[in-house]
């Protein structure tokens, strides 16, 4: 495995691509001024980009309203606002840039689409791409086919959830955090921030203990929904606290006969991120 951190970030091998992490969006900005110097041969990158810019407003382009202000670090050591995009705009500024450094880029985001579409044709191609992307990461094969089983009672869960009214991915959020809080007394994302996790899955990232609670909480609560047919938000939350509480009361229990805590920080990443506790100190949408 590389002892590398994986983002955007990379695609750019040796070129310095500033970048900052909004925690509570769970997302990555990067400078725009970087990522346009690294693609064309311009002298004054900010200069290229006030150009390009003022052409995707007039072209009514969304990449051009989306864009937004950070403080970055500059070569003064100071901290400036900077435009900065998220990844899926970063992709898209890409495909807007005309220049020959480009479009190895765009080829490879063409090779992404190309992918994708014909895993619409043969499922079996994703399934394939998740389990060699696991392999490669180091975990066993008797892992990932649990992990994969997860994931289909993760299914059974959010459709018996649908039956209930839900439909919105907010709310998807909000009963998952109520199982979590149930047994393990944190968010999800403080759950993350514990196991010193970004981007990254929470469940890749658990022990055998976690993992069990975690399917616990989740089948408990599935059970209960389905026997008790609950509707609206209102309703399932209450029904995922529960659920949330039968796993909590089988932490109660391995703790109380291991002697030891069923949460650990512990998680399956082979680097750490940097200046984690940064906070982003201003945001300026245009």
């Amino acid at each position: 495995m590389k002892n590398k951190l994986e983002t955007i970030s990379n695609l750019f091998e040796d070129k310095e691509i500033r970048s900052i992490w909004d925690s509570e969006k769970e997302e990555y900005y990067f400078s725009v001024v970087d990522v346009v110097s690294a693609l064309t041969e311009s002298n004054d990158a900010r200069k290229y980009w006030s150009v390009l810019k003022l052409r995707l407003k007039k072209e009514e382009s969304e990449l051009a309203t989306n864009c937004s202000q950070l403080k970055l670090k500059s070569s003064d050591g100071k901290y400036y606002n900077q435009d900065v995009l998220d990844t899926k705009g970063i992709l898209r500024l890409i495909e807007s840039v005309p220049s020959p450094k480009a479009e190895p880029f765009k080829l490879w985001l063409a090779n992404l689409g190309s992918e994708r579409i014909d895993e619409v044709f043969d499922p079996e191609i994703a399934i394939n791409r998740a389990v060699n992307y696991y392999r490669n990461k180091g975990y066993t094969d008797e892992w990932i086919k649990a992990r994969l089983m997860g994931i289909v009672d993760r299914f059974k869960l959010t459709d018996i959830w649908k039956e209930g009214g839900i439909n919105k991915p907010i709310e998807y959020a909000l009963l998952t955090n109520e199982i979590y809080k149930g047994w393990s007394g944190m968010k999800v994302n403080e759950y993350k921030e514990l196991k010193g996790l970004r981007k990254e899955s929470l469940r890749d990232n658990m022990t055998d203990i976690e993992v069990a609670l975690t399917n616990i909480g989740e089948i408990a609560t599935r059970d209960i929904a389905r026997e008790e047919h609950p509707q609206g938000l209102k309703e399932n939350l209450k029904v995922a606290k529960r659920g949330g509480g039968v796993a909590k009361g089988a932490r109660d229990l391995y703790e109380k006969e291991t002697k030891k805590s069923a949460i650990s920080k512990d998680n399956a990443l082979n680097y750490q991120y940097v200046n984690e506790q940064q906070k982003i100190e201003s945001k300026v949408n245009e």
